[in-house]
């Protein structure tokens, strides 16, 4: 059985997020207040109190510069929340993040053009498996519904 992995922004990407993000804007701090903001560097939820940004991230562009892929038109760059300062990363590597909400599961062919998506009400191993067994299919982006905002990457395994 194929075990395939979330994968949070990276801590190369983080870095560079946190002085500037993909628009080229200063980071800008705050404390969260309410808690509950899906957080791309730990794959978990904020708590009150802790200190977070939200930044313009480009996943496939990031993506794309390490893979020599172009995705021309594909390259959408949209927010995300972080910590402000560095984090220990995940906590945990197994079972998917944020799965307690309708997702989609956006497939990327190795040039990085859209292949197609998925919407999903339960996101687990099928619904990965399900997107790559289409040998054609490189990487799956998973997004939030309500926002399109994008929240981790699955590579194929």
């Amino acid at each position: 059985m194929t075990t395939y992995r979330a994968r949070p922004v990276t801590p190369a990407a983080l870095k560079e997020l946190r002085t500037a993000d993909d628009s080229g804007r200063p980071l800008s701090p705050f404390t969260d207040a309410e808690g509950g903001a899906p957080l791309r560097c730990c794959l978990r939820r904020s708590v009150p109190g802790e200190r977070i940004a939200l930044v313009s991230y480009a996943p496939l562009r990031r993506w794309a510069a390490a893979t020599g892929a172009e995705p021309g038109a594909y390259d959408e760059q949209g927010p995300v929340f972080l910590h402000a300062d560095e984090c220990a990363g995940p906590d945990r590597r197994d079972g998917y993040p944020f799965a307690d909400a309708h997702r989609t599961v956006r497939r990327y062919s190795a040039d990085g053009r859209i292949l197609g998506g998925e919407l999903v009400e339960k996101l687990d191993g099928d619904a990965f498996r399900n997107a790559f067994d289409d040998p054609s299919v490189a990487l799956v982006h998973v997004r939030a519904v309500e926002y399109g905002c994008f929240l981790y990457e699955v590579r194929r395994p």
